[in-house]
């Protein structure tokens, strides 16, 4: 099970103890065990995140200078562009939206070498307080399913 903590692993990356494509597989294999139940991501990007992660690897055994954020694997709240995939702002009337470019946040967090796994769940366009009104269905909160995440970043708190 991997660390819950940034530094840490950072810091398992660095010193060769586990890999970013396990940390990814890791992430994406919990998304699909959790997801049914807690409706914490819209989407994933399964192939772009292991593409990313393999580079991240790459980069590592290469020796590169790295940031903190390289090989490891976040998700992104869905009303942030990225590039080529979906951004739904949690509304049917985008659902089909791949923005041609990455908004300022993502792209720094892929130039810092974050991997980026999927997209997590929000209140419509970002208009509440619960994450219970988006298209898609409610975030749960993973302490007690039965209540939501709260904020209009449901899916990023859980």
């Amino acid at each position: 099970m991997a660390p819950s903590t940034l530094q840490e692993l950072s810091r398992r990356l660095a010193q060769g103890e586990v890999r970013s494509a396990d940390l990814v597989e890791e992430s994406l294999a919990s998304i699909a065990r959790q997801n049914p139940t807690l409706n914490a991501m819209i989407s994933t990007c399964d192939d772009d995140a292991r593409a990313a992660a393999a580079a991240a690897d790459v980069r590592r055994r290469q020796g590169a200078p790295l940031s903190a954020l390289d090989g490891i694997p976040i998700a992104i709240k869905d009303n942030m562009c990225t590039r080529g995939f979906p951004t739904t702002c949690a509304s049917r009337m985008l659902e089909n939206f791949r923005p041609p470019y990455d908004a300022t946040v993502v792209r720094k967090l892929r130039e810092a070498g974050a991997v980026i796994v999927g997209k997590a769940n929000l209140d419509e366009f970002a208009m509440g307080s619960s994450t219970e009104f988006g298209a898609f269905g409610p975030a749960r909160n993973p302490c007690d399913p039965t209540r939501v995440a709260g904020g209009s970043s449901g899916g990023s708190a859980v």
